[in-house]
Formats: structure tokens, sequence, C-alpha cells
């Protein structure tokens, strides 16, 4: 099912799409885990980059297996590829649960975009949300570094026996 679209093998093609949207996801939920202001702006695609990312992950986990069957084992990579699902759940779940809240809190505040007479914040709910950024902070760190682990192993399997770093004469 995810092995060849017109000949060509699927298993590149949908890791582009990985390797561009978690990135982004990434970038996204460190710059809305930092400013407050930009969570309820842009939170919602910082939630759906990581949430194509995250469907699409299993994709290229698949393929990549149908890819192996042709080529041969690509060590280090397939077990970092299958490992990368458990990095970016845990993202998309925490930057969802940090728009959630941040939208939740701005509404029952009484500065927030509501019309009705506002709630009272919960006792903590402030030190939650933040609580949630940091956490959405370090696991998009976490998941960028696995990204790049998995890029690197991937580059290495195909190219490391082909490129050199000498020029070419």
């Amino acid at each position: 099912m995810f092995d060849l679209i017109n000949g060509l093998p699927v298993h590149p093609l949908v890791v582009h799409a990985v390797v561009v949207l978690l990135p982004l996801a990434v970038l996204g939920t460190i710059a809305i885990a930092l400013v407050p202001r930009w969570r309820t702006r842009y939170g919602h695609l910082v939630v759906a980059c990581a949430a194509v990312a995250t469907v699409l992950v299993p994709v290229a986990t698949s393929s990549g297996e149908a890819l192996e069957k042709r080529v041969g084992d690509p060590g280090e990579h397939a077990e970092l590829g299958d490992q990368l699902i458990w990095f970016a759940l845990p993202l998309l779940v925490l930057v969802l649960a940090l728009v959630v809240l941040a939208r939740r809190a701005e509404k029952s505040s009484p500065t927030g975009g509501s019309t009705e007479e506002p709630s009272p914040t919960p006792a903590g709910g402030r030190g939650l949300v933040t609580a949630l950024a940091v956490l959405a902070a370090l696991a998009a760190v976490a998941t960028g570094v696995q990204v790049y682990r998995v890029g690197d192993s991937g580059a290495r399997a195909v190219w490391g026996d082909q490129v050199s770093s000498a020029p070419a004469r």
C-alpha cells in the first residue's frame, strides 16, 4: 500500500512532508510557548502542522519498511524512524492542550474577548498554562533533535558511500 506511486518509492515523498511540517511544528510550539499572545492567534496553525506531521509519521515508517524490502536494511535509520512517533504524539498533545487552555484562560480573563460576564480564572489556571508551555517547549526541542537524528541517519544510509568530502577532480 505504501510502496510505490507511479513507479517511485512513496517513502522519500512522504518523508519530505514530515521533514518540513514537524520542524515547523517544533518552531511554532517554541514560539507560542515563549510569546503568550501568539497562542490564540497562531496556535491553531501550530496544532494543524503538528497533527498533519504526526499522521504522516506512520505513513513514512510504513513506506520506509516497503522501501527496505527493495533496497536493503538502512540500519539505525529504521530504528530511529520507528521512535519518531513517540516524540510527535506528545508534542501534538501538549501543544493542543496549551492552545486550548490558553484560549479558555483568555476568555475567562476580564480583558479577554468574551462579551459575557467573565468567570474567575481558577487558582493555578495561569500556572497550568505556564507549565504546559514549558513542557511543550521541552517536547518540541526533543522532537527537533529526533527529527535531526532520523534525517541524518537516513542521509548517511543513502549517501554515505556515494559522496566524499574531497572535491571532485
